[in-house]
Formats: C-alpha cells, structure tokens, sequence
C-alpha cells in the first residue's frame, strides 16, 4: 500500500484531521485491490428502488438475493459496498468486516415522476450496521433542491461528529433538457455544489461535451475551456472540485458493452479522477463477465 499517496489525499481534508472520519477515510483508500493507490471502485446496489428488482435484476436472477451482491463486491476486490438500509441488514452479519459498507440513506423510484428522494436510512442505522459511511443524494435543478441540499448537509453534520466519511451523489434534475442532465457546464455545476455540501467523495455522471443553455454555458466559451475529450472534461470536473481537493468518482451509468466502459475508465484515469462507482454494468452480467470486465477496469487504474 502507497501510504504517501493516501495520506497525500487525507491532508487535504483539514477539518477532519483529528476526527475518526479521517480513519474511515484512510480505510476505504487502503481497502481491496485498488488499496493505496488513490484510486477506488465502489459497488452500488440501489437500483431495486430507483428502477424495481424486475427491470434491475430479471437480468441475472441471482441479483435478486442481497448476498450475491455483497460477495461478488468481496470476490472482484471492490473498494466498498454501497447499498440502501435493508439489503445491508440482509448481510451484515454473514459479510461483518469483509468489506466496507457505506449506507444510502435516501432513495427515489420510478413510480413516480417526482424529482425527489425519501430518506430511508440515518446516522444510527450507519452506526448499528457498523459502515464507515452514508451516502446522499442530491438533483440540483429539481423543484426539491433546496430541500435535498439540506438534508444531505445536515446528514453529513451528524455523520462526521459520528466518525463517518460522506459520499454525496450529485445528479441534474428538473429545470434542464435531459441532454442537459449529462452536458458538462451542469455537471460541473452540480460536482461542485456537492463539495460544499461538505461531501467527502462527490459522485456524478460522465458528462458529454454537451453545453446547456445556461447562464454557466457563457463562461466555457468565453474562457476557452477544453471540453472536447472525455479526458478534458474529467480534468473540468476535477478542478470543480476544490482544484482536486475532493475524490471524485463517476457513475458507470446505463447499461453498455466492455469497449464503452472502458474507455470511460481510461479517461476517468488519465484526467485525474478517482475512480469509479459502477452496479448494473456489473450485475447485469454474469458473475464470470463480470469479473473479468472489472479485472480490465483494476488494470486500468492500477498501472
């Protein structure tokens, strides 16, 4: 393990220096095959609420059982386990100190068409299921902005007095086209509203090289910033982020085929990221594809 790339990254939280989330921090940097590298691949699971077990897992049927998930996280030499309240209970005895949990604590779903999130879990519920974190999410644009963007601040108030590390998934919603959704002013935008929100790692979609019509669309074309790579727009959203004070990490995304992934990855790598956190693009496939898939996606960031 690289201990001057970690604490290299850990000094640039000042606030926590002598707070334990700082030892939560270091730990999921130290932890699974990307340990010590400054890099991480985070396995999500809430797809079931934002989008139903059918359409989620019909898939790969051995999806549907929480335990799949959080083994196949342990097998491939993931970072952490990201999930909602209850497919964490599900395992947390079986999986106890095998792997880092982080909880989401706020889910949406496809029922409605309502750009908001329930919050379904709290710090005690972190504690009780001893993750070293929570997780939030935000939809900067949405008629509830306001609203998410308090309660994620408040969360992460009571998860860092309780030790935690933050994650703060930051995602457009509402008032911009759904090009706009993934266009690179909005997500640059929205990257940096997560840093202020006091998030610990920020994680956002891979923009497009798309400009919104926004009133930040001006300033990419009066200050020639380069957005025209996957490459260069990593290195927009890393600068978003405190100059690259803050980890970032990027959503796989939709489901798409090994090429698209990794090319992804390899801009993700070489503009500066950290990583990425990916969930369909894995349990959408079979286990076997699906590790040697993330084998490819280690190899990447490792080298």
């Amino acid at each position: 393990m690289n201990n001057t790339v970690v604490n290299e990254i850990l000094s640039k939280y000042e606030v926590d220096n002598k707070v334990s989330s700082l030892t939560n921090l270091e730990k999921l940097l130290n932890f699974g095959r990307l340990g010590g590298t400054g890099r991480l691949i985070i396995y999500p699971v809430d797809q079931g609420f934002e989008h139903g077990p059918d359409r989620s897992f019909g898939i790969n049927p051995e999806a549907y059982d929480p335990h799949y998930h959080v083994q196949f996280a342990i097998d491939a030499g993931m970072s952490a386990f990201a999930a909602p309240l209850g497919m964490i209970e599900s395992g947390v005895s079986t999986f106890a100190n095998k792997i880092p949990f982080i909880l989401k604590c706020n889910s949406s779903n496809s029922l409605t068409s309502i750009k908001d999130q329930a919050v379904t879990g709290n710090i005690r519920d972190a504690l009780r299921l001893n993750c070293i974190g929570v997780g939030f999410t935000i939809y900067p644009g949405s008629e509830y902005n306001y609203k998410l963007i308090e309660q994620a601040c408040n969360l992460f108030r009571e998860a860092k007095e309780a030790g935690l590390i933050t994650v703060l998934w930051s995602y457009a919603r509402g008032s911009m086209s759904k090009k706009g959704e993934t266009a690179i002013n909005i997500i640059s935008y929205a990257a940096h509203m997560a840093c202020l929100c006091g998030a610990h790692i920020i994680k956002v979609k891979l923009p497009t090289s798309y400009l919104e019509d926004d009133p930040t669309k001006d300033a990419f074309i009066k200050n020639n910033i380069e957005i025209d790579t996957a490459l260069d727009r990593v290195k927009v959203i890393k600068r978003s982020c405190f100059n690259g004070r803050r980890i970032v990490v990027f959503s796989g995304g939709e489901a798409k085929n090994d090429d698209e992934l990794l090319s992804e990855v390899k801009a993700i790598k070489q503009g500066g990221g950290n990583g990425s956190i990916v969930g369909r693009n894995c349990f959408q496939r079979t286990k076997k594809e699906a590790l040697i898939l993330l084998d490819k996606m280690f190899s990447i960031y490792e080298n």
